[in-house]
């Protein structure tokens, strides 16, 4: 299994269909597969060897799809880089990769500067904005134009595809190694379950630097789909764009999905005629909000998915049936599905022994689709891949039926508008004022982003900082959705009688009376 190969596929048998809309540019299968192979030969040119990392740091546009493609085709590495992460997180991610060829945009290229001073590794730059390309920087388009296209690197299977970064509990991201093969699986897992079906049209609003985004959209390729690119989310947007572009595939978030519902846009008259699918996941909704939005649109089929970056997404699938009405009678609606094809799922007791039907466990997944492990950390891949199983960390049980139905999170990971917040990136943070003595950092219910961070800090003697001072703080060192949205003081955390901070205790008056499932 390699990537690349479905590209070939659509250059061969519809080479004139579109293959990418992105405002008012256009290209057909055959321009596209032309650029791509041209930037992997600008990219090679610039000293990009087999396995070599290549970071991009930039908003959604047809660059980023290109960038996908080539960066594979010439034989490196994927390194995409958050666009809602620190300045100092993202040293840190190019750094650790060895990323020595970035990609950068016109919203971030006043970044670059720093880069330079900071990075260990960073060797090239290119600007692929709209903007004049700034001193110091390579034009993308005058080197695709310098370019001779070269020959797939044709690299496969086990070969690594790409580091992508996700939250730390230590204080930094950690990059999760995925292979072809591991991709490659998990779109089949997606495919076999009719999630695209030949000559349709996928829109791409998530972030392109996430693996949801990215996992989904490696399904479209496998059915030669046009790719239409909105730079960011906004309803109205949105739904002109499906009506336009006659979309029939999108994946939204929670958040997307509430902000939707609520927004005026979506009560007026307009052709949603071409819409078959909406996959959604990636954080908590509620099965009213589920309710409201098939209510808008009554004829398009709803899929679920369960999964973590480390899955290449995917673990789990909950398909359109369960959300129709005849569906809905089963009781499935609240389960984040049944294992996805060429997958093997258990929950599990801390020993990694399956625990009854209807028992809470862990969730360990096994199968083609699990990470090769992390990058330069062999402690924490040895660990995560105890006995031949991922540890999701996620606590759930399952059904008679296979179905699994998510209850909480056994890592301390908070899920805020579909974001992975790390109480302990969170913390970490805290402690470096000089004025904080412990913290301790939950998730909290919120309706629009379904979970909101919240700090419980207790103050060294003597000390007066106002929460404002230390939300502030925060935003200095790492990226604002992971920053408290709210924050009190303590005489004292609860703890255990080991001495662990009982963050049960903390979270009890927040929950009560609400479920804490998770999408």
């Amino acid at each position: 299994m390699y990537i690349t190969q479905s590209l070939h596929r659509a250059l061969q048998q519809h080479p004139e269909r579109t293959a990418v809309h992105f405002g008012d540019r256009q290209q057909s299968f055959r321009e596209f597969a032309d650029r791509v192979a041209r930037l992997a030969g600008a990219l090679q040119a610039l000293g990009m060897q087999p396995g070599d990392r290549v970071a991009m740091l930039a908003h959604n546009s047809d660059r980023y799809l290109e960038y996908q493609m080539a960066v594979l085709w010439g034989g490196g590495v994927l390194t995409p880089c958050n666009t809602r992460w620190s300045t100092t997180e993202i040293l840190y991610a190019l750094n650790d990769s060895g990323s020595a060829l970035l990609l950068v945009d016109d919203a971030f290229q006043d970044r670059v500067a720093h880069f330079r001073r900071e990075s260990t590794v960073l060797r090239e730059v290119i600007h692929c904005g709209d903007e004049p390309t700034p001193p110091g920087m390579h034009s993308y388009e005058a080197l695709l134009a310098q370019a001779a296209p070269v020959p797939d690197a044709l690299r496969r299977g086990d070969d690594l595809a790409g580091i992508f970064y996700t939250g730390g509990t230590t204080g930094f991201p950690k990059g999760v190694m995925l292979s072809h093969a591991n991709l490659c699986s998990s779109a089949m897992a997606l495919h076999s379950d009719e999630l695209a079906r030949e000559g349709g049209t996928y829109l791409h609003v998530a972030p392109m630097f996430h693996l949801a985004d990215l996992g989904i959209s490696m399904v479209q390729w496998l059915v030669a789909q046009t790719h239409v690119i909105l730079p960011a989310f906004e309803p109205r947007s949105l739904l002109d764009t499906l009506e336009r572009h006659r979309v029939t595939v999108v994946p939204l978030v929670p958040t997307m999905i509430q902000m939707l519902v609520d927004h005026q846009a979506i009560r007026e008259p307009r052709d949603l005629s071409s819409l078959q699918t909406i996959i959604y996941g990636s954080s908590p909704i509620s099965e009213a909000l589920v309710e409201r939005v098939m209510a808008f649109l009554p004829d398009v089929s709803f899929m679920q998915v369960y999964g973590m970056t480390e899955l290449a997404p995917i673990a789990t699938i909950n398909p359109g049936y369960y959300h129709s009405a005849d569906g809905r009678k089963l009781g499935k609606l609240p389960s984040a599905g049944r294992a996805g094809r060429c997958m093997e799922l258990r929950i599990a007791d801390p020993e990694g022994r399956e625990v009854p039907r209807g028992t809470v466990g862990e969730v360990l997944v096994r199968g083609p689709n699990v990470m090769l492990g992390y990058w330069n950390r062999p402690e924490l891949t040895a660990e995560a891949l105890r006995g031949g199983w991922m540890h999701t960390g996620d606590g759930a049980w399952m059904d008679e039926d296979g179905f699994i139905y998510i209850v909480d999170r056994l890592k301390d990971m908070i899920i805020s508008g579909g974001e992975n917040v790390y109480s302990g990136e969170v913390e970490s943070a805290l402690a470096r004022h000089p004025a904080v003595a412990a913290s301790a950092v939950i998730g909290i219910p919120d309706e629009r982003w379904g979970e909101a961070v919240h700090a419980v800090v207790v103050l060294k003697p003597g000390m007066q900082p106002t929460a404002g001072e230390l939300i502030a703080h925060c935003l200095t060192l790492i990226a604002g959705y992971k920053c408290p949205r709210s924050l009190v003081f303590a005489e004292q955390l609860p703890l255990s009688a080991v001495g662990k901070v009982l963050k049960t205790a903390l979270r009890e008056p927040f929950w009560q009376g609400r479920s804490r499932n998770v999408a």
